[in-house]
């Protein structure tokens, strides 16, 4: 960019490495077809809506697209714009900077034009779950285009449009707005530096959308890696939207991989095999739908162990999933984080989380297909009101999924390093018989090798 260019726009690029300055500069050129270098505000050359229909059309709605050009139109560039409604390239170069590597203070003025429109000063709640609803589909949309779904398969899952409806009223929720849920620049900045979720959307559509490929920054991950599902017999509970909404919870984020170790429609409706699957396999995730439609569960910190008391710690969480998204964590009021017992005359045999025998947070009986979420009016151990359709429900849909390393391997793996940290010659040897084995065609290489 020469001196006669933007200040803003100037100072925005030294945001990235010198060797990326110039991918974000050649975008503008790239969008509109054109191998040209020269500056736009040298002759005249705009961006049009049209142009990022283009690029971005098998991302993201209409909607959308016309939202991210209002974005970039309500940019001050700091030099004259072109007549016109174009979008000049300073005026992307600082869009890109402000989405890609800004503060919360600078694309707060982002979401509202992109929300409500160029010369906004404040927008409604509704207005910015409208948004959120664009975006959050449109993020599903670019992971699936751009083949990042990392083994999960939506067409055997839940519902996805209802799961972006209940994501993007969630993530509004948590907007601390006046009395007449009226938003304005200090309400955003202070929901986006709070919800990191909505940069990260805004930095996969605009990065994978626009095409710029950066190396210091890779797409955000955002899903865990589907393990192990049998997808032709499947028909599973989760959504995209929803493990966007509760991996992110989890001690270990999107990092920790996720294996199906029980579903009703393919074990059945038995306790006993519900337990004989999940129990000492780690963490989990166990969903729930009753006959009136609800959706809820639950995440345990620890294996699934049967024991006459109350087990887990304070990673443990209850969640709903419709008719409304929400986590409750737990409260500290005590620590009745997970139960499970079978086969006792004495105390309730199920399987529980949160609150206290008879009044548990989430029930399943042992006598499989009943259950129980009573809060009166909150759940003591999470602070969650009832999850269910009604008090005592009846189950249609029970699913378990396993988070993280299977315990067994996880033993298997701290053994091996365990005995190739205290003898550095068995760990020599070993590399030198794979080594062997690799050059007479006795095993795959490794990942690593070309």
């Amino acid at each position: 960019m020469g001196n006669a260019d933007s200040v803003v726009a100037q100072k925005r690029l030294a945001r990235f490495r010198p060797d990326e300055r110039p991918v974000i500069e050649g975008i503008f050129d790239r969008l509109r077809g054109t191998g040209s270098s020269v500056s736009s505000a040298k002759t005249g050359r705009v961006l049009s809506l049209e142009m990022l229909k283009m690029t971005m059309g098998k991302m993201a709605s209409e909607s959308m697209i016309k939202r991210v050009f209002q974005g970039m139109h309500s940019i001050d560039p700091g030099v004259p714009l072109s007549p016109g409604d174009g979008i000049i390239h300073e005026q992307l170069v600082i869009f890109l900077a402000d989405i890609l590597r800004g503060t919360a203070e600078e694309r707060a003025p982002l979401v509202l034009a992109m929300a409500e429109g160029a010369k906004a000063t404040a927008t409604t709640t509704e207005q910015i779950r409208d948004f959120m609803e664009d975006l959050v589909s449109a993020a599903v949309q670019t992971l699936a285009h751009r083949g990042h779904l990392r083994a999960w398969q939506p067409d055997r899952m839940g519902d996805e449009p209802q799961g972006v409806k209940l994501l993007a009223e969630q993530l509004t929720s948590e907007l601390k707005s006046s009395d007449q849920n009226m938003c304005d620049i200090p309400c955003l900045e202070d929901w986006l530096f709070r919800i990191p979720a909505v940069a990260m959307f805004l930095e996969l559509l605009i990065g994978e959308g626009l095409g710029v490929g950066l190396p210091s920054r890779p797409p955000p991950t955002l899903l865990p890696l589907c393990r192990y599902a049998p997808w032709s017999d499947l028909r599973c509970l989760l959504n995209i939207p929803l493990l966007m909404f509760l991996s992110p919870q989890l001690p270990a984020g999107h990092s920790a991989p996720w294996r199906l170790l029980f579903s009703t429609n393919i074990h059945g409706e038995s306790f006993t095999r519900l337990v004989g699957n999940c129990k000492s396999k780690g963490q989990t995730v166990m969903l729930v739908k009753d006959t009136k439609g609800h959706i809820f569960g639950g995440f345990v910190s620890q294996s699934w162990e049967a024991k006459p008391q109350f087990q887990g710690d304070s990673r443990c969480f209850l969640f709903s999933v419709f008719p409304y998204m929400r986590v409750f964590t737990c409260t500290g009021y005590n620590d009745h984080y997970m139960y499970l017992n079978q086969g006792q005359q004495t105390l309730p045999n199920g399987l529980g989380m949160g609150g206290q025998h008879g009044y548990f947070g989430l029930w399943l009986d042992c006598d499989f297909g009943h259950g129980h979420s009573r809060a009166r009016p909150l759940c003591t151990t999470y602070g969650s009101p009832q999850l269910s359709g009604d008090e005592d429900f009846k189950v249609d849909t029970v699913e378990v999924w396993g988070v993280g390393q299977p315990p067994e391997e996880q033993e298997q793996d701290e053994k091996k390093k365990s005995i190739l940290d205290a003898d550095p010659e068995v760990q020599a040897m070993l590399e030198l018989t794979g080594k062997t084995l690799h050059s007479q065609g006795l095993r795959e290489p490794e990942e690593d090798e070309g």
